[in-house]
């Protein structure tokens, strides 16, 4: 049924869970897998002057997280015994929902799996919810995992 799986992967304990369930999906359909960590843009571009070493700063931070989240994903997948290679991306030039849906839309995904950390609340009300914006926006399933 599935062909193409991307995992959005932001290294927390709920991706991992959700990375979990898209290594066996990929298992049980043959389906290719790729995971996507977004950077989240720079906080502090557009408020006055920003500071070029703190944006390299970030960035390499940022980067340094990324690596780290997708060598969760892989550690992962060798203790499940997948047979198959994960393409691994990081997106840098985009929101979180955009990042992801964009990048389903590119590789040809026909499901996103993701995981949601189930905030709720004025927490919510102020943040937003990834998951939600990604599963109205997508033009493909979303499979949000708890």
């Amino acid at each position: 049924m599935f062909k193409k799986i991307l995992l959005a992967n932001d290294g927390s304990e709920a991706s991992l869970h959700a990375a979990r369930l898209a290594i066996q999906l990929s298992r049980i359909h043959g389906a290719a897998l790729s995971a996507v960590f977004v950077v989240d843009p720079y906080p502090f571009i557009g408020i006055g002057q920003a500071n070029p070493a703190g944006f390299d700063a970030y960035m390499a931070a940022a980067r340094q997280s990324a690596i780290q989240a997708h060598l969760r994903v892989l550690d992962l997948a060798r203790s499940m015994n997948h047979a198959g290679d994960i393409n691994e991306l990081t997106v840098e030039d985009a929101s979180a929902t955009e990042g992801i849906v964009k990048t389903a839309q590119d590789l040809g995904a026909d499901l996103i799996v993701m995981g949601s950390h189930g905030r709720s609340g004025v927490v919510r009300l102020l943040m937003g919810s990834v998951a939600q914006k990604v599963s109205t926006q997508s033009p493909v399933p979303v499979l949000l995992c708890k």
